[in-house]
């Protein structure tokens, strides 16, 4: 969630805006990475039920449980205080493992076509490939946007309801209306949240020195000359 990156780009209070160390950031075992943990081990449940016996409605229910975990895991990393690099690292891995195991289980069960399948994770494979990049001006990963939040959310929304509309009657119909409305516009935010990333790198690498060229700057000697009794 975004606010689980709060204060994890930087501190004033410290030396070339690098986090203090603090054992709130520290900590492994919070109740939001309870809830990231708990919304991992959901997937391979997800995929078995809708794979294997093929329960939808459990399915169905699993991913809604899904979705409640996303929501509260930020919402109480805010409420409680608990930020932590682990909390920055699970939200979006779990948020991404989550809506690949759906898109490719559902591609699989003839729900969605496999273009769906292969757009959303082409767009993770973007990002991934910047990592590099940032980690030569010292960063891992930017903070969250919020519109890749609302992504999440709205493909959270539509993978449930494709699979309720997968059927024949006028209620699967609806679902599935609603839950390519739903699709649509969580694909089209997921990658323009993806776009928007890739812009915020390019503006990184064009503001910010290597950290090779930083070191070599501050660990050169100071050099004085003498010119008519002055230092400079």
């Amino acid at each position: 969630m975004a606010g689980r990156v709060a204060g994890e780009v930087g501190d004033a209070n410290t030396p070339g805006g690098t986090p203090a160390p603090s054992p709130e950031r520290d900590r492994l075992v919070t109740l939001p990475n309870l809830l990231s943990v708990l919304r991992l081990l959901l997937i391979p449940v997800f995929l078995w039920l809708v794979l294997g016996p093929r329960h939808d409605l459990v399915a169905l229910g699993v991913l809604v449980l899904s979705g409640v975990t996303d929501y509260l895991d930020g919402y109480l990393a805010r409420r409680l205080h608990q930020f932590s690099r682990l909390g920055r690292l699970l939200d979006p891995v779990a948020d991404r493992l989550c809506i690949l195991a759906v898109v490719v289980a559902l591609a699989l069960r003839d729900v969605v076509p496999w273009w769906v399948a292969v757009l959303l994770p082409l767009r993770d494979v973007m990002i991934g490939a910047l990592v590099p990049l940032l980690r030569t001006r010292g960063y891992t990963t930017l903070p969250v946007h919020f519109l890749g939040k609302a992504a999440t959310f709205s493909l959270l929304y539509a993978f449930p309801l494709l699979l309720l509309g997968h059927g024949e009657g006028s209620g699967p119909l609806l679902a599935k209306v609603f839950g390519w409305s739903f699709a649509i516009w969580g694909i089209a935010l997921y990658w323009w949240a993806g776009l928007l990333y890739v812009w915020q790198v390019r503006r990184l690498l064009a503001t910010t020195p290597p950290l090779r060229q930083r070191s070599t700057a501050g660990s050169r000697p100071e050099v004085a000359s003498k010119r008519g009794g002055r230092r400079e």
